[in-house]
């Protein structure tokens, strides 16, 4: 069992830049791929960004690519998403998962994951 905590989200002004971050348990980090995902009132939770366990494979959706970067630490057991050139549309509850096979590749499919952290609240003010 692996327990996924988020921090890191809050408001910022519309091109402001966030961090955040997502504490892993668990003795096997570096084994698991992890994503974050992001869901907005209203609409269905959405891929933002993927890294493989060995952190070499990164992937974005559209939306993001150029302003948002994933990296992770295994030895502090976290993944990072440093969030630039904020946009309101980015506004969402931001969530970390952790998927058990993916030391080569990533994958942007939410059936991959299996385990979930609570999320954390992004807001974007204009």
């Amino acid at each position: 069992q692996v327990q996924l905590v988020e921090s890191g989200g809050g408001l910022v002004q519309a091109g402001g830049s966030l961090r955040l971050s997502c504490a892993a348990s668990g003795r096997t980090f570096s084994s698991y791929g992890m994503g974050w995902f992001r869901q907005s009132p209203g609409k269905e939770r959405e891929f933002v960004a993927a890294i493989s366990g060995s952190g070499v494979s990164t992937s974005y959706a559209d939306s993001v690519k150029g302003r948002f970067t994933i990296s992770r630490d295994n030895a502090k057991s976290t993944v990072y998403l440093e969030m630039n050139s904020l946009k309101p549309e980015d506004t969402a509850v931001y969530y970390c998962a952790a998927d058990r096979f993916r030391y080569l590749i990533t994958s942007s499919h939410e059936a991959s994951y299996d385990y979930w952290g609570q999320g954390t609240q992004v807001t974007v003010s204009s």
